[in-house]
């Protein structure tokens, strides 16, 4: 199995800060890989070092191959890296095809607008939004809005997808939806890195997680053995609480 992208030794400082500290994983072809850690853990600047918005200290990024270190944001959409956010940001004042036409126009395959549509009304239906695609982005529930997200990225078409906290803020039912529709993108051959708070879900989606504290790697490894990993429970709970698995 090869990866289809490689962090090796990134670092990134915000003033006297260390936000990630050496940091170094792979996320194979095919692969849902999981990225953990209690809140300030660096798991979202992981994220905006990947796909651009900040660029690393030191150490490199490499995508399929190529290195993407320093590379802006658009550049790395049409290489074929998309991006989920866990603060949904829809275009509010546009359609909910509207929006995901938009994704695919700026994805890897530079559609013309006629087949950015058609590609958008795929996807809207792949997540469950074909009958929501006229309305206004601004006008979603909070569920909706989630899948407005995951769908204008994954209208661009993507290899890797990069899920920040799609889950948070549903409720049950929605989460479950919203799990089987992660495992669809997967069956698609999409690779998919995600962070996530729900431990039962990131943990039943995973083939392998990294665990972050401090910016600093814990531990990585199958759910089973994270979950078993004393840092890790550590980490989460405390040293008094080390008999109990992490978001149990």
């Amino acid at each position: 199995m090869s990866a289809v992208l490689e962090v090796e030794n990134v670092s990134k400082r915000f003033g006297g800060v260390i936000a990630v500290r050496d940091l170094s994983l792979r996320v194979e072809e095919g692969e849902i890989l999981g990225l953990i850690g209690p809140n300030g853990a660096g798991k979202s600047t992981v994220f905006n070092l990947i796909n651009g918005v900040y660029p690393p200290d030191s150490g490199r990024i490499v995508f399929h191959g190529a290195e993407i270190t320093g590379v802006p944001p658009y550049r790395i959409a049409r290489l074929g890296l998309a991006r989920a956010h866990q603060i949904v940001k829809p275009l509010a004042g546009l359609t909910v095809l509207d929006n995901c036409t938009v994704g695919a126009c700026f994805g890897r395959e530079d559609l013309s607008l006629a087949r950015a549509h058609e590609t958008a009304r795929e996807i809207c239906a792949e997540v469950g939004l074909s009958g929501q695609i006229d309305m206004m982005a601004g006008q979603l529930t909070t569920a909706s809005k989630k899948r407005l997200e995951l769908a204008r990225a994954l209208s661009a078409r993507p290899h890797l997808l990069l899920l920040d906290e799609v889950l948070a803020g549903l409720n049950p039912t929605e989460i479950e939806q919203m799990i089987e529709i992660v495992r669809g993108i997967r069956k698609r051959g999409v690779s998919i890195l995600i962070i996530e708070h729900v431990m039962r879900a990131i943990m039943s989606l995973s083939d392998r997680i990294v665990v972050l504290n401090l910016g600093v790697k814990l531990a990585q490894g199958s759910p089973r053995e994270v979950a078993a990993h004393p840092e890790v429970i550590t980490a989460y709970l405390g040293a008094a609480d080390a008999t109990h698995e992490p978001g149990a």
